[in-house]
C-alpha cells in the first residue's frame, strides 16, 4: 500500500494553469521580477564601480544575492520568489539610508534603488499570489 504524497507549498505546479500553460499574469509578473532584479544588479554594480565609488569597489558584492536569484526567477521557482520578496527590503533600506546620508550626487541613485526594490517586491508578491491561486484552481479542476 502506498502512502499519499505530502502536499507542500513548494509543490505548486510551475506553470499554473489547468492545461499546464502559464497564465498571462504569471508570465507578466515573471518578466517584471526578472527585469527589475536585473536592473537592481546593474544599478548596484554601476553605483559601486563607476558612478559613486566608495573605497576599492568591494561593496559591489552586495548584488550577489540578486545575481543568485536570477536563475530561479527565470525558471519560475516559487521558493526564489518568496525569499527574494523578503531579501529585497535590504536594498530598500540601503537606499533609504543613503538618501539621507550620502552626498548630493548619490541621492538620485538611492531613490532609484528604493523604487526598484519596491517594484521587485511587488512583482514577487504578485507572482506568488498568482501561482498559488492557479494551483488552487488546478486542484479544484482535478
Amino acid at each position: 500500500m502506498t502512502e499519499p504524497a505530502l502536499s507542500t507549498p513548494h509543490a505548486v505546479p510551475a506553470p499554473a494553469h489547468p492545461a499546464g500553460i502559464p497564465t498571462s499574469a504569471v508570465l507578466r509578473s515573471r518578466w517584471l521580477a526578472f527585469g527589475t532584479c536585473l536592473a537592481l544588479v546593474a544599478l548596484g554594480l554601476l553605483w559601486e564601480l563607476a558612478l559613486a565609488r566608495t573605497g576599492s569597489g568591494t561593496l559591489a558584492i552586495k548584488v550577489l544575492p540578486l545575481v543568485l536569484a536570477l536563475p530561479g526567477l527565470w525558471r519560475m521557482k516559487l521558493y526564489t520568489y518568496r525569499w527574494l520578496s523578503l531579501a529585497v527590503w535590504l536594498y530598500a533600506a540601503e537606499g533609504a539610508v543613503r538618501i539621507n546620508s550620502a552626498p548630493g550626487r548619490e541621492v538620485p541613485l538611492a531613490a532609484v534603488e528604493i523604487v526598484l526594490s519596491v517594484l521587485l517586491f511587488t512583482a514577487c508578491a504578485w507572482h506568488v499570489r498568482e501561482r498559488l491561486a492557479a494551483g488552487r484552481l488546478a486542484a479544484a479542476v482535478a
